[in-house]
């Protein structure tokens, strides 16, 4: 088991190499309580010093746990070492280990909340932060004669048009399109109306960019979904994942803390059939972004090789250039 050290320097160790292969972003699952990285800008920022092209990003950082203040501080500063390159995603959380973690941590919905609404009310705190308006009275006296409302420091200039909502429902989809936030759409959705995981998140697509263009906003919004893609081109892709090619090929259907959910299915097989599935799947046509599980706990080395396999083996033939 890797130790807390060795996950944190894997992890840049692999965008390093991902950056390498010419792949485009490296984004960051963000869990409370677990066994996995729950404060990413650390991370981030050592990415962001380590590399030059490569997007760096969460997926997602549950906002029930946030000081919208101190983050929107740490994120400017992680965007500006970057140069721009940071992309967040942000949610109102998922299940997790703690009962009541964010409380733990200070956070209580105000009268009236729930944790979604929590949730929220925190990120357009955030969002209203890192667009540089003022957020705190000036002491004329300390503030060398400034008087109104100070901004948070630093400020980085479009990191506001980089902001991603973790939509889990057509409805959120549509809230976040109004709110002028990117959509980050995973493989799970928080309900199920009979038709195949793929279709289901391409309506969500076009609802959410239907509320956009009806929002009016001034900049084009991106649309990410995610997929675990596990190309089999030698015996050790065998050992590890030969099993699951029929084991995790169809959509599952459950019951999420009290809500009939769909789990989108993997893709294990071979190069020539997953670059088929794909170009067949309509969420991934209807997306801009494709983001890739992996294996984290199988290290940088066979990361990287299944990374550089999906790059040449089967992105290109779903629309997919090396930059």
């Amino acid at each position: 088991m890797q130790s807390p050290r060795e996950a944190l320097l894997q992890g840049i160790d692999l965008a390093i190499a991902a950056e390498e292969l010419g792949i485009d972003g490296a984004f960051f699952r963000v869990h409370h309580f677990a066994r996995q990285q729950a404060s990413p800008f650390p991370l981030l920022a050592a990415i962001a010093a380590r590399t030059s092209r490569i997007e760096m990003g969460t997926g997602v950082i549950d906002m029930r746990y946030e000081n919208p203040l101190y983050m929107a501080e740490e994120a400017a500063a992680t965007d500006l070492i970057s140069d721009g390159r940071l992309q967040l995603g942000v949610s109102r959380g998922s299940p997790e280990p703690a009962r009541n973690g964010a409380a733990t941590f200070g956070y209580t919905p105000a009268e009236g909340e729930d944790a979604g609404d929590m949730a929220r009310r925190h990120t357009a705190q955030f969002r209203h932060a890192i667009a540089g308006h003022g957020v705190a009275q000036a002491d004329p006296q300390y503030a060398g004669g400034a008087t109104g409302l100070l901004p948070i420091q630093p400020t980085s200039s479009g990191l506001p048009e980089r902001i991603w909502w973790g939509a889990g429902t057509r409805k959120t989809a549509v809230w976040a399109a109004q709110q002028g936030m990117n959509l980050m759409s995973s493989t799970l959705l928080t309900e199920d109306t009979g038709v195949p995981f793929d279709q289901l998140q391409a309506e969500q697509i076009q609802l959410f960019r239907q509320a956009w263009v009806e929002a009016g906003h001034n900049f084009e919004p991106r649309v990410s979904v995610s997929r675990s893609v596990i190309p089999i081109v030698d015996d050790e892709d065998e050992y590890y994942f030969g099993l699951r090619s029929q084991a995790d090929s169809r959509d599952q259907v459950g019951i999420l803390e009290g809500t009939r959910s769909r789990f989108g299915k993997s893709y294990t097989g071979s190069p020539d059939s997953l670059a088929e599935e794909l170009a067949n799947d309509a969420a991934v046509q209807a997306a801009d972004t494709l983001m890739l599980t992996v294996p984290n706990q199988l290290g940088v080395d066979y990361n990287a090789k299944l990374l550089g396999n999906v790059a040449k083996y089967i992105a290109p033939a779903i629309g997919w250039t090396r930059t």
